[in-house]
């Protein structure tokens, strides 16, 4: 069933009876294309990209949505069930350990790498016959499509896509020469794919306790001690820190360095994988426990004795990587609300079909609002990252808060997301049989890689607020937005433009006492304010064009439900009006909009 068949669904009064017994059991999206279906993606890209890349880019993005559907969801499936498998020595007993994989993650590489490029669009021209860059926007609209069949490969192909951004920038020229066109390449057969070794059994978040240890010999770095975490253990070149000799302690005296799992002559590096994690979720992706026993590494700017700036310049690649984590979550929460449309539209009971009870249509509201929030904080944030790239300052702060904000409430809100879309199917939901499942274990893993919750709050509060002071330009840019939208409600405009000054002098407040147990309430403040403030601003825009303008309604329910204080003992004033609106399937008007926010 078409998603846009809900509304009709919803409106039998007496559904017919499943012919046979397999009819009683709610199908899913498998089959549907995941760009066609998603009528809020397609509404908002034309006012997020230039007319000419959106033109370009979107029989691609159709193209990816179909596989996505379909083909890609068939191979997740099976190489979620069939792991990787660690070999630790060769047929001839020598140490020459190898990851099998099964051949559905090879071929989701080749799409993933191969016939789509996402690891390399926005880093080189060329890609999809276009000459020059793709903005990031492109690459960002094809991972949220990816990622709502695929989790476990984003990783690689981001780990990919960033580590040759930071080796062309921090790197030597032989360096780059030596690693730049293996990992920019489309070819399988010289592809290198990127990781990312960080975390140690001294600590994950805390980065300043790695003791890894770089030493120079021979005119050659070489690394000494293990690595307790490393994503893609089958990575060809991986970035790490590490300490070099006689290095100042704590985090000033981390180098960064990549490490390729080959050497110039094809030998292999003197490293090897210990273990693979059995890991909760991310099951089709290679994460190890690591030895490095003298491998060759390849600083990437300064390292030696002293001081030096491997994490400032490590720290580029983890905010981009928080950016990806927050696309991800973005695209696995349209993929639970989709799953969560599609069941209620077909399951029947107690005589009627589930989408028309009133209390499942108050849960679909749950899935709707933090799914929406979070594309609209992704275009935007992509839109900001490529006018930061292009040299513009405001820009780059903005995308200095915009980025953890994202990653911090995303993760959490794809947690929630998921549980609630396997609630929606019931007890199939929690078989394995069916995606539920798996987006439930995969959702969790969001709240933990770069960074937890907690470590994203307190780098909102305490560095991007407290050392950058990015909220003022975010506020700013908030406000810019709201006075271009001449067609939003005017009363509902100040009451908006009130709550985000609010929101802000909040978090300001946290972060200038230092209140840390507030960080996390003060950055759940700016990003609701700053999603409304979107969602809004979109409504007003595809309104005053005779397009769709229920983004206003959602807009409203943030403001109502995160915004703003509650008697928990009050019955609240009715929205079922609303949330007709929003699942019927049907546009509505700006001005049927601002009615029905009043009603």
């Amino acid at each position: 069933m078409m998603l846009a068949n809900i509304a009709k669904a919803a409106a039998e009064t007496k559904p017919e009876k499943p012919a046979n017994l397999d009819g009683w059991i709610a199908g899913d999206c498998h089959g549907l294309n995941f760009f066609e279906i998603d009528h809020s993606l397609r509404s908002l890209l034309p006012l997020y990209m230039d007319d000419a890349a959106l033109k370009h880019m979107a029989p691609h993005f159709d193209r990816l949505g179909a596989i996505a559907g379909d083909q890609l969801d068939d191979l997740a499936r099976a190489a979620d069930r069939h792991v990787p498998q660690l070999h630790a020595r060769n047929a001839r007993g020598q140490d020459e350990d190898w990851i099998e994989f099964h051949p559905s993650y090879r071929e989701m590489e080749r799409l993933g790498y191969g016939e789509f490029g996402i690891h390399c669009m926005s880093r080189r021209g060329g890609v999809f016959d276009w000459p020059e860059k793709h903005v990031p926007i492109s690459k960002y609209v094809l991972q949220y499509l990816f990622t709502q069949s695929e989790f476990g490969l984003m990783c690689p192909i981001s780990a990919t896509d960033t580590s040759s951004m930071l080796i062309e920038r921090y790197g030597d020229e032989a360096t780059k020469a030596r690693f730049l066109p293996g990992m920019r390449t489309q070819d399988m057969t010289t592809i290198l794919k990127g990781a990312q070794f960080m975390t140690e059994k001294t600590g994950g978040s805390d980065v300043g306790n790695i003791e890894l240890e770089a030493r120079y010999e021979n005119g050659e770095w070489r690394l000494y001690g293990e690595k307790w975490f490393c994503s893609c253990a089958d990575g060809d070149v991986a970035l790490l820190l590490a300490r070099p000799e006689g290095a100042a302690d704590g985090t000033g005296g981390l180098g960064l360095f990549a490490l390729p799992r080959h050497l110039d002559d094809g030998t292999r590096n003197d490293y090897r994988i210990v273990r693979l994690k059995p890991k909760l979720g991310s099951r089709s992706m290679a994460s190890g426990e690591i030895k490095f026993d003298g491998a060759v590494a390849y600083p990437l700017g300064q390292v030696g004795p002293g001081r030096n700036p491997g994490l400032k310049r490590m720290m580029d690649q983890v905010n981009m990587s928080r950016l990806s984590h927050g696309v991800r979550a973005a695209g696995m929460m349209r993929r639970c609300l989709n799953e969560a449309l599609v069941v209620s539209g077909q399951r029947i009971a107690f005589g009627e079909r589930i989408a028309r009870k009133p209390l499942l249509r108050r849960q679909l509201m749950k899935l709707m609002v933090p799914t929406e929030q979070a594309l609209s904080m992704v275009l935007y944030t992509a839109v900001k990252l490529h006018e930061a790239e292009q040299g513009d300052a405001k820009a780059e702060r903005l995308v200095r808060i915009l980025t953890p904000l994202l990653k911090f409430r995303t993760a959490r809100d794809n947690v929630d997301v998921a549980t609630g879309a396997m609630e929606v199917r019931g007890g199939n939901g929690y078989i394995e049989d069916w995606i539920n499942a798996r987006l439930v274990r995969d959702a969790h893993l969001g709240v933990l890689w770069e960074g937890t919750s907690n470590i994203n709050a307190l780098d909102i509060t305490t560095r991007a607020i407290g050392r950058v002071g990015a909220h003022e330009d975010l506020v700013s840019a908030l406000h810019d937005e709201l006075s271009d939208a001449d067609q939003m409600p005017g009363q509902f405009k100040g009451e908006l433009s009130a709550t985000i000054d609010r929101a802000f002098a909040f978090a300001g407040d946290v972060a200038a006492s230092g209140n840390e147990p507030m960080a996390r309430k003060a950055s759940d403040a700016l990003y609701h304010a700053t999603t409304a403030a979107l969602m809004a601003c979109e409504s007003a825009r595809l309104g005053s064009e005779g397009g769709d303008a229920r983004r206003l309604l959602l807009a409203r329910m943030v403001m109502d439900h995160r915004l703003s204080a509650s008697d928990p003992l009050a019955i609240p004033k009715s929205e079922d009006a609303m949330i007709d609106a929003l699942l019927s399937g049907a546009p509505v008007s700006l001005s049927a909009a601002a009615e029905l926010m009043t009603a």
